[in-house]
């Protein structure tokens, strides 16, 4: 029987499936480890343990923790302190760096991420880079460059930073990408997010983002009925994403990452329930 230390260590499959730690509202490293036992995976984003996003009673013992659990973690999930997801408009104040008030305190928010993603044996840490300035906008240059000077310090580090889309069109990620042009910055694709700020259709975004997504956020949604409000997120297969056809378009562009169920709405059995249906869809995706 492999040791816990072999067994997380272990290289993942192509498309492997796995879940959100923040998707279980876990607080505890056993209790991640029950539900992934529970749901027949061992593959897990983790949250960094930031307090407001989610907490670990293990503290500041979480990577040593959870590199001796047994599962595989694909990468870390930072968030930051003051983000607030009530509407489409908070979001867009509060969200990443997209506010010059606080990017040099999540810049340093960003540095302590980066060592705990190294502390729990990973290469990747994923975020929400704020929303991006379109290319006329006077405060692009300012954004372009404290997200340059998050790339720099993701290289200094050895670690992919992964910007998770959704606020933005692909058509503007993937030019600012090209406008950053470092190899430490990435993309954390997730369809659903799409749906939800109404950015426009995943199934073309990850043709033009394809080449970069480094990882998956497995969701699903339905549009806003509203302009100017947020969509609906619903369980996987029951929304606008058209998850079939989503995984073709990672197989053709050539993504051969996990792909990770995330579920943001609901009571904990609930979730867990629908994460459970998820990796079902996932599982008849990929043996159709």
């Amino acid at each position: 029987m492999p040791t816990a230390e072999a067994s997380s260590s272990r290289p993942l499959e192509p498309l492997a499936l796995g879940v959100c730690s923040w998707s279980l509202q876990v607080k505890n490293v056993p209790e991640l480890k029950g539900f992934l036992d529970q749901l027949g995976v061992d593959v897990v984003q983790i949250a960094c343990g930031d307090p407001h996003h989610a907490s670990w009673d293990e503290g500041d013992d979480l990577p040593a923790a959870a590199r001796a659990a047994g599962f595989r973690m694909t990468g870390a999930m930072l968030g930051f302190p003051g983000e607030d997801y009530t509407t489409p408009q908070t979001i867009m104040k509060t969200g990443g760096f997209g506010d010059p008030a606080t990017r040099a305190e999540r810049l340093a928010r960003l540095d302590w991420a980066l060592d705990r993603t190294r502390a729990l044996g990973l290469s990747d840490l994923m975020l929400h880079a704020g929303f991006l300035p379109e290319l006329d906008d006077p405060g692009r240059s300012a954004m372009l460059d404290v997200l340059a000077r998050a790339g720099d310090k993701a290289a200094a580090a050895g670690i992919t930073l992964a910007f998770e889309t959704g606020q933005e069109t692909a058509q503007l990620l993937r030019r600012t990408l090209d406008d950053l042009k470092s190899p430490s910055l990435k993309v954390n694709f997730d369809p659903a997010n799409m749906l939800l700020y109404d950015m426009g259709d995943p199934i073309e975004a990850v043709r033009i983002l394809g080449p970069d997504i480094r990882s998956v956020h497995v969701k699903d949604a339905r549009r806003p009925t509203v302009k100017g409000a947020w969509g609906e997120e619903v369980p996987l297969g029951e929304g606008e994403v058209g998850i079939p056809a989503f995984i073709k378009a990672l197989k053709d562009v050539g993504y051969r990452g996990p792909l990770v169920v995330e579920r943001e709405v609901g009571d904990q059995a609930g979730r867990l329930r629908d994460v459970a249906r998820g990796l079902e869809v996932l599982r008849e995706c990929l043996a159709g």
